[in-house]
């Protein structure tokens, strides 16, 4: 499984939602806007952070939206309690 971060390097929810892969044990990489236009242009994202898992955006910020919750993060990674 592929599970991207992409965010800004100001971005002030990217290392709540890193605490949260990492509680689930979920492997991830960031990567930031400013030095992955490609991506920023592939996934059309325009908001930070994003979660994109094998190639599909599962999470796009949204202003006035929050990160996805803990139950959340577990149905996009098939984890049940």
């Amino acid at each position: 499984m592929d599970v991207i971060i992409l965010a800004t390097h100001n971005c002030n929810h990217r290392p709540i939602l890193e605490r949260e892969l990492k509680k689930l044990s979920i492997p991830y990489r960031v990567e930031y806007f400013e030095d992955n236009m490609d991506l920023v242009e592939k996934y059309q994202v325009h908001h930070s952070p994003n979660l994109i898992v094998d190639g599909k955006v599962v999470f796009q910020a949204q202003p006035g939206q929050s990160l996805p919750s803990e139950t959340q993060l577990r149905q996009i990674f098939g984890q049940n309690r």
